[in-house]
């Protein structure tokens, strides 16, 4: 009996090594395994990282300055674009492989801004921006304005309102409703004189004078001149430039002042829009009949309609 109850032992001994051994034996082998996954997970992804940084240079762009151009004058300049390799690796690590519409692009500042540059009047936006703004000189029309800020709240466009600072101190109200429907308001002098022909006293007393009733009226000070008529000289330029001001002119004008018909109008308009274009226009009956036409074409024509300040900024 008791060589037997050895016997037992021993054998339940021996199970419990040998269970004990192949239990060692698949611990290693799954061991194994699964370093061997990880080093192929680190090698796909390194392949990864090298494949997007290889691929992103397709599509990176290098930003551009600001500059003075010799025709448009001051230019602003276009922000560049390069791929996030982290994000974009983040993006694809569940597929396993490039994709470009998984990539994620991060823009990259110019080191010469607008601001940068010497006193220049600005004729239009950077030539490569797909979006167009609209320039409003405000000395009369005042009939009109209500109409034309309904076509612009329809299509939810901003726009910008160049104000005459005698108009201005008389329509108080309409100048209110205009910034409360998120336009920009830009200085037009206080009394539409030709400011080429103007002391630079003189100048700088239509532009401060119309500053402060505009202020008076939104809280805001004017950071954006047009000369009426277009009229200037560089030290109408500069005295702006002194009080802190760009001087705004355009690019596509639509002559509205002379009373043609809507459709010259807008054809005048569209076959002269472009990247950047800044449009000049006036609250006219014809302008205020075809605004809603105008800005109809001009999205189909796959541009963005946006405020100077958005034009001339560097975002693409």
């Amino acid at each position: 009996m008791k060589r037997i109850v050895i016997h037992f032992l021993t054998f339940l001994i021996i199970v419990a090594l040998s269970y004990q051994h192949n239990f060692s034996s698949y611990d290693l082998i799954m061991l194994d395994d699964f370093s061997n996954q990880a080093k192929q997970v680190s090698i796909n992804k390194s392949e990864l990282v090298k494949e997007i940084e290889e691929r992103s240079k397709e599509y990176e762009e290098p930003p551009q300055n600001a500059k003075i151009d010799k025709v448009w004058k001051k230019t602003p300049g276009r922000n560049g674009i390069k791929v996030n390799i982290e994000k974009s690796l983040e993006n694809m690590k569940d597929v396993g492989e490039f994709n470009k519409s998984l990539l994620v692009f991060e823009q990259v500042e110019p080191d010469i801004k607008l601001d940068d540059l010497p006193a220049s009047p600005i004729y239009r936006g950077h030539p490569d921006k797909r979006m167009v703004t609209l320039l409003i000189n405000v000395a009369w029309g005042t009939e009109n304005i209500p109409s034309i800020l309904n076509t612009l709240k329809k299509h939810k466009v901003k726009a910008n309102f160049f104000i005459e600072g005698k108009w201005a101190r008389n329509n108080t109200q309409l100048v209110k409703m205009i910034k409360e429907e998120g336009h920009l308001i830009g200085n037009h002098a206080f009394n539409h004189p030709d400011m080429k022909h103007l002391t630079k006293k003189e100048n700088e007393e239509q532009i401060v004078k119309t500053n402060e009733i505009l202020k008076a009226i939104t809280g805001d000070t004017p950071k954006w001149f047009a000369p009426p008529s277009g009229s200037f000289t560089d030290e109408v330029v500069k005295t702006a430039a002194e009080l802190e001001m760009e001087t705004v002119l355009w690019s596509v004008d639509t002559v509205d002042w002379q009373k043609p018909t809507t459709s010259v109008m807008i054809n005048r308009v569209m076959s002269k829009i472009h990247p950047g274009a800044m449009v000049l226009m006036h609250p006219t009956k014809v302008i205020e009949q075809g605004l809603d036409e105008l800005i109809l074409n001009i999205i189909q024509n796959e541009y963005k309609i946006g405020t100077i300040e958005r034009l001339l900024s560097e975002k693409r």
